[in-house]
């Protein structure tokens, strides 16, 4: 099956495992992209881990849920966010100030959108988490 959008499929795969309860959720196919998603996600706590499985055909990842997230998903089409646009955006995905994540790409990799502001640069949203 030819996938559009697999970063938008991840996402929604760790939102349907988190919501029925389970530990874990096999995702792919794995890319550098998603592994830093998925290491900020970490970062943040709203997942407990993840591990890249060798496959043969491409790689998928095995990640543990920690039933912290109420709501996840890409971001498409991939904005430009500068510094001053911040706020905007996070009131456009995320349900209240300082509560959850937006994920985005920058020039110093893929990082959230705190961290972001407190290093003073811009980038492209690729998702959000809370």
């Amino acid at each position: 099956m030819a996938r559009l959008n697999p970063i938008a499929d991840a996402m929604c795969a760790i939102k349907n495992a988190s919501d029925a309860g389970k530990s874990e959720v096999i995702v792919e196919p794995a890319s550098k992209l998603l592994g830093a998603m998925l290491r900020v996600m970490q970062e943040n706590g709203f997942i407990n881990g993840f591990e890249f499985i060798d496959d043969g055909r491409g790689g998928q990842f095995r990640v543990q849920i920690s039933g912290t997230i109420n709501k996840c998903g890409a971001i498409t089409p991939r904005f430009p966010v500068a510094m001053a646009e911040m706020e905007y955006w996070e009131s456009q995905y995320l349900p209240a100030k300082n509560f959850g994540i937006l994920i985005i790409s920058t020039s110093k990799g893929v990082i959230s959108h705190t961290q972001a502001r407190n290093e003073g640069i811009g980038g492209e949203l690729l998702g959000y988490v809370y």
